[in-house]
This record gives C-alpha cells, structure tokens and sequence, in this order.
C-alpha cells in the first residue's frame, strides 16, 4: 500500500483501493473499518459483478461510460474486467465507440484524467506537468484533437484517445497504469460547432498556427524531455499537415514515435505478411495500390518499400510497384501540390501517358491498366473500393489481399462481406474498424482487424524492458514480422490474418521480445542478451491482481 495513506483517501485512490475486497484485518490495519459493507469480496467476484452490471447497459457509449467510471473508480477491477472480456471490451474502450466517446467529451465528462496542456498555460509549462498525479511515467499518448479518427477536429474532446490508447497498453502491454500519462494539447479548435456549444470545456479559440503552434509543440517537448527524459512519448491523431513533420524534427532527439504514421504501417505490415504468404506472393512480387496519400498512407508504404527491399529488390524497382492515391489521383512526378514524403511514391507521369485519360489517373484506372495485388485504403472515403474495382482486381489475381483500413466503420472503402462476395470468397480481408463475421458455405469466418493495439503496447512494453532510448524504423518492422509470424491464416487459410483478441496479451510478450532485441542490435539499448530481455519483460509486467 501507498505510505501512509489510510482510511478514505486509500478507499478512494483508484489505483490502490481493492474496494470490498479489503479483508477485515486490512479494515483495522488501514482505518477502514465501518467504511465499507461487512461482506468481503475476491476480485474475480467483483469483476463478475461488474460485467454483470456492463450488461445490462446496450448502448457502447453507455457501455464506454460505465468502463470509464469504474477506471477512475478502481484501476485493478477496471482492468482485470477488461482482461477476462477483452474482446467483448476492446470494440467499447477503444474503436469504434471511443469516437462518439470524444465527439461527446465535454458532455459526458466526470472526473479529470490525465493533463489539459492549453495554450493560455504557454508560461507554465513546466508547473502543469509538475502537477501530473504520478511523479515516475514510463508512457505519454499526447493528441491535439484535430484529426480524431475519421471524424476530424474535436479539440479537447480528443483526451479521449490518449485514454482510451493507454488502457491498451496496460491492458496488452502490461504497462502499470500508475506509470502512464493521457496529455491533450489544447491548442484551440476549428470546430465552429464546438466553439458554439456551451458545454464545451476546450479553449474557446481557433486553432493557432504557423510559428505559434510550432514553438508550442518545441517547448511542450523541451519541458518533457527536462521533466520525464526517459518517458516514451506517442503522438497521437495529429493532422497530416503536422503529424510527419513532428515525428521528423523529435525522432532523434527522445524516445518517441506516431501510432499514426509508425503503428499504423506496421501492423498493417503484420497482417500483409501473412496475407502474402497464404496468397503464395511475396509483397516483392505484388502490386501495391495505397488509396489515401496522407501521413498514415506514406507511413505503411514507406514499410512496404523497406520490407520489398529486404527481400531483394532495389529501391527504384520496389519504387515502381507501389501507386499511390490521393483525392486528385495517383501521385506523379509532374505534379507541383506533393510533399516531399509522397514525392517518394510518385510514378512518372510518362508511365501512364499511354493509358488515353483525360484528367490524372485515377483508382479504377490503375486497376485496370495493372495487375493489382494489394489494394489497401486509408483515404476515410467511403464506399471507394466499389464494385467493379474489387472484381476487375478479382479477375486479375487469385488471392487478391484487400485492406479496407479507415476508421471509424463508417468511413471504411468497403464492407468485407461485399469484398467477400465479389471474390467469391477469394479475398484476403483485414478492416481497420471491427466488423462482425463473414459468412459463406455455411461457415462463419472472422475478420482481421488492423488495429494498431496489436503494435503499440508491445512497443511500450519492449522500450520500457529494454530501456531504450530511441524507437528505430527496423524495431517497428520486428514488431510487424513477429506479428505476421503470429498470423492463424498461417496454418488455416480459412483462419483470419491476425490473432484474436483473446491472445494478443499473450502474443505482445513475443512481439516486445523481437523489438527489444532489435532495439540492442540497433544500439539504441543497454547490451543484454535475449534470455535477460525476456527476463526484464516479465519483471516491469504489470498484471490486474490487488497488491499487498
């Protein structure tokens, strides 16, 4: 127990309070005596009561705020509800329900969490981070709401992410809760209708920009990396405008990463390894169409180029099979509007002067000029694998891999049961939000889901075990092969390209293994060997089981 704490301030601390649990002699010992009903629970019946009164609730956001009051109320219970349903759990704490979650923020808004770091504060930086309720951090999700999934600018009502992302990493990663930081940077929103909402908790104040937002962001870095040095910082559903940009001025200078750009690329790279190896076709030989050319899109085709060159081809060659796709059309190198990072991916624009078209190529054009393999969206324009797109691919390949990714679900390029009927079951599906099971001869297939929550809690537990300093392109690629090793379609094709729910606590020990030996062998980490890596990650697992 916390020294010295006794009484209501012990009952109350959510991460130290068993609640009804306290036996009688921990009553006397801790002053709780005739504070608490006579009956003395076990957490496991505590948990069923809990997921009892879940039940009872239908809504997911009334789900969400129930689980989110008992989080403030007792971690342990929280969490060990959370690990006994976790795939019951996991559509409800994160996506899709955490996006109604934050476009209903100040709403449903209880109890503080976290930090509200806002631009009126600018002087006080270092005061409001010195008020966090845990001295020692081992990991900081920080957003500023302007890109919260698919749903756009929600401004503070972005804490939700940070949260939500960070009971994943506790819950998969095992990271102790009282060892984490939910940070929104409340930097103004453009969301006219939240300024004129007068629930709204946020600075009532457009967004700031140019040289005011970004000397924000430098001095919030500078004052964690003073305060917290060790602390691993994620960003978090930043703009594409900003999200690239900031991940390439600080990657060097801390431990950090963008789940965004980094996470998204590499569980995306799990799933197609394994896609890939049941369609019997490395992603040497594919043809890679990315529809979404923002900060997320280049990221998973930066680790598609990497993973192509690994396994022979040059980088002008693994260039020249990747065709990105944005709302103007495919990326060529005549075009004068592309950042330097999708100038990476621009075809020549000679290569499609023959195609006879009009105007900029675009998606159904390149599938019908090449023998597509890979078709994955990014691009949070619904319904945009249509039809015809999907069977022209069909018809070209046996195995077609087909990523509708956009979160939340009603942003995704397609439904998996329509890219399932259209291949006549031949696709190789993984979504970005959870869709319920396909159905096709009688028997029940589930469907992947490329949810970054596969990645991100093994990253904290490998940088956390390993003490890393830095988080390196090839640590993210080790996360994204030992994950695509995880695959069940390995072994049954008719099996999903990634592991059910139910197991990735589990599978988030081997993924933070490979990370951790990769961080050593990229010298970002003390020199240990493997044997003591897995020893480190066993020792700082946090699991939901009342101390003391």
């Amino acid at each position: 127990m916390p020294e010295k704490k006794t009484g209501h301030a012990l009952l109350f601390d959510a991460l130290w309070t068993k609640g009804t649990a306290f036996t009688r002699a921990e009553r006397r010992e801790f002053g709780l005596l005739g504070l608490l009903p006579t009956a003395e629970k076990t957490l496991a019946q505590q948990a069923e009561h809990c997921w009892h009164e879940f039940c009872r609730r239908h809504d997911p956001i009334d789900k969400h705020i129930y689980l989110r009051a008992l989080q403030d109320r007792n971690e342990t219970l929280f969490y060990r509800v959370l690990h006994d349903h976790i795939a019951d759990m996991m559509p409800i704490v994160y996506t899709p329900t955490v996006g109604e979650a934050c476009q209903r923020f100040s709403e449903i808004y209880q109890r503080p969490r976290g930090l509200f770091v806002s631009y009126p504060d600018r002087d006080s930086l270092r005061e409001v981070l010195r008020n966090r309720p845990q001295r020692d951090v081992d990991v900081i999700v920080v957003t500023d709401g302007q890109r919260i999934l698919g749903l756009g600018d929600q401004g503070i009502g972005g804490m939700g992410i940070p949260i939500g992302k960070l009971s994943l990493y506790t819950l998969i990663g095992g990271i102790d809760p009282a060892r984490t930081l939910p940070i929104v940077l409340d930097v103004g929103t453009d969301n006219v209708a939240l300024l004129e909402d007068p629930q709204y908790l946020g600075w009532r104040h457009r967004r700031i920009v140019g040289d005011e937002y970004h000397d924000f962001i430098d001095e919030f870095v500078r004052t964690v990396t003073d305060e917290l040095p060790n602390v691993l910082l994620q960003w978090e559903d930043f703009a594409g405008a900003h999200a690239l940009p900031i991940l390439q001025r600080y990657r060097d200078r801390l431990l950090t990463f963008n789940d965004d750009i980094q996470g998204t690329a590499a569980v995306t790279l799990g799933a197609l390894h394994g896609a890939a190896r049941v369609a019997g076709r490395p992603l040497s030989q594919q043809q890679v169409v990315m529809l979404g050319a923002g900060s997320a899109g280049i990221g998973v085709l930066q680790m598609v180029h990497r993973q192509m060159v690994s396994e022979g081809l040059s980088a002008p060659q693994a260039a020249a099979q990747i065709w990105a796709v944005d709302i103007n059309g495919l990326l060529t190198d005549d075009r004068t509007d592309l950042s330097p990072s999708q100038r990476e991916f621009a075809q020549p624009a000679a290569r499609v002067a023959g195609w006879g078209l009009s105007g900029p190529a675009q998606l159904a054009d390149i599938v019908q000029h090449v023998e597509v393999g890979v078709l994955i969206g990014l691009s949070t324009a619904a319904g945009a694998f249509t039809e015809p797109i999907v069977r022209e691919i069909a018809a070209k390949t046996a195995r077609p891999i087909i990523f509708p990714l956009s979160n939340p679900t009603s942003r995704a390029e397609a439904h998996p049961s329509e890219v399932d009927e259209w291949t006549q079951g031949r696709a190789l599906i993984a979504t970005g939000s959870p869709f319920g099971p396909l159905r096709r001869d009688g028997v029940e297939r589930t469907v992947a889901q490329c949810n970054n929550a596969y990645i991100f809690p093994a990253m904290g537990l490998a940088v956390t075990a390993a003490q890393a300093t830095r988080v390196t392109d090839e640590m993210m690629r080790a996360a994204a092969a030992a994950l695509g090793d995880a695959s069940p379609a390995l072994t049954d094709p008719n099996q999903p390209l990634l592991p059910a729910w139910s197991q990735v606590p589990e599978i988030a020990e081997g993924i933070a293994h490979a990370v951790a030996v990769q961080a050593v062998a990229d010298g970002v980490a003390p020199r240990r060997s493997p044997t003591e890596l897995s020893a480190r990650i066993a020792q700082v697992r946090w699991t939901p089981e009342y101390r003391g």
